[in-house]
């Protein structure tokens, strides 16, 4: 049986209706999904020495600030993560040849440390800051859900939707919405607010995901406006 219920805002009325099934709600549309009380935003890896390498930077943070904007205004938590690294010597196997592949040097006696937590590179640029005590958790690897407390603060928080913003989406934000489906949220990737270095990589993580049908994308003014609703 599905449940509706009339909101107001501005002058027009929005009537949500979910499904319902089992006892479970089932939201179909980025408006369902995107509700206040059971949504989050995570900016994925905003950061000074990494927004310098995507493509039309001023765009995607214009962009990703209308939906932190929006997040706040509506009451939705708004978590970052960011990249750090450890240092070569305290590196294993895997660290050390994923470094080499990365920074491009043949012996492992190379490799550096490009993001150390302090250095100007690793911080979030002024323009997407954190407000107030939103959050920042340090990660190594790929998917923000590797290594710090996200999944844990989302559950306590009653989270079911994750929508995804930041850099760079054929790297990290792929990765993390695919581990988000799997540990059982929705992931919404906001396309136009994450940012590419790549473009045919990108748009070969996004036919990815759409091929999964386990995650969901939208539009900045598509989730600004599910926020509204």
């Amino acid at each position: 049986m599905a449940a509706g219920s009339g909101r107001r805002t501005g002058r027009a009325a929005i009537l949500v209706v979910v499904q319902h099934a089992f006892g479970v709600p089932v939201p179909e549309t980025l408006t369902e999904m995107c509700a206040a009380g059971t949504s989050a935003v995570l900016v994925y890896d905003a950061q000074v020495g990494i927004l310098a390498h995507v493509r039309e930077r001023e765009t995607l943070t214009a962009r990703t600030g209308e939906v932190l904007t929006a997040a706040r205004a509506a009451g939705v938590p708004v978590l970052y993560v960011r990249h750090v690294s450890l240092p070569p010597s305290h590196l294993g196997v895997a660290g050390l040849r994923t470094a080499m592949a990365w920074q491009r040097v043949p012996q492992a006696a190379d490799v550096v440390a490009p993001f150390p937590p302090a250095a100007p590179q690793t911080q979030l640029v002024a323009e997407l800051a954190p407000v107030g005590a939103e959050p920042v958790f340090d990660e190594l690897g790929m998917s923000a859900f590797v290594g710090t407390p996200l999944e844990a603060v989302l559950r306590d928080r009653g989270v079911s939707t994750l929508v995804l913003v930041g850099a760079v989406l054929e790297i990290g934000v792929e990765p993390t919405a695919r581990h988000a489906a799997d540990l059982g949220f929705l992931p919404v990737v906001v396309e136009d607010a994450c940012g590419v270095v790549d473009a045919d990589a990108a748009r070969r993580s996004l036919q990815a995901l759409d091929y999964t049908f386990s995650c969901y994308r939208g539009t900045a003014a598509q989730v600004v406006a599910a926020f509204g609703a």
